[in-house]
């Protein structure tokens, strides 16, 4: 599993350096903690699946798992590594990516094996839905991190925080790895950010 963890981080390196090149749209960042005057008692952290234990080894869960650990080590915490069942904090994290047509309601997940979503690209959806033909706008992916931090000794949540992106479908900013770095670079800046405030994060 930490094997698998760092190949998928050098191919977030490698999406990092192709997001230089993509224009990414604005993330919708809101945040709830309990810290006091913005001060955070760090420690070790592991990150698990919150709906579906099962996928933990699915490409793109280990994609947006390997984003979630690296913000939360720039926060301030520690991979908890062999040690995780021994981590001081446990970062439950669900993804949801879903299609919004252009109407803008929401329609089918785009995505296997993140968060308990279901569906897949070709699942409902069609081969040559990415092709216009008509001239109609395009649909849009919206992805969706939600991550809740707890103390494990005693299960307390201490913060919890969910962003949000909308990209045309296609662009490379709809992309589940650019979606990864970008939606857990926004909503762990500024950590732990102010309590119950949303943000847009360019």
């Amino acid at each position: 599993m930490k094997q698998f963890q760092r190949v998928i981080a050098m191919a977030l390196l490698a999406s990092g350096l192709s997001a230089c090149m993509a224009t990414t749209p604005p993330v919708e960042v809101t945040r709830f903690h309990t810290a006091q005057d913005q001060q955070f008692a760090f420690g070790s952290v592991e990150v698990v699946s919150a709906q579906n234990e099962a996928d933990s080894n699915s490409l793109e869960q280990g994609t947006y798992t390997a984003a979630v650990m690296r913000e939360l080590q720039t926060a301030g915490f520690a991979d908890a590594g062999n040690l995780s069942a021994a981590s001081e904090y446990v970062a439950r994290m669900s993804v949801d990516r879903f299609k919004i047509d252009a109407a803008g309601s929401r329609r089918s997940p785009v995505s296997v094996g993140v968060g308990g979503s279901t569906g897949s690209y070709r699942s409902g959806i069609g081969l040559g839905i990415g092709i216009n033909l008509g001239g109609r706008p395009k649909d849009k992916v919206g992805s969706e991190l939600s991550v809740r931090i707890s103390r494990r000794s005693d299960d307390t949540v201490v913060w919890e925080g969910r962003s949000y992106v909308e990209a045309k479908e296609n662009s490379p900013a709809a992309q589940p790895g650019l979606a990864a770095s970008k939606l857990a670079e926004a909503l762990f800046r500024d950590f732990p950010g102010q309590s119950g405030e949303t943000i847009r994060v360019p």
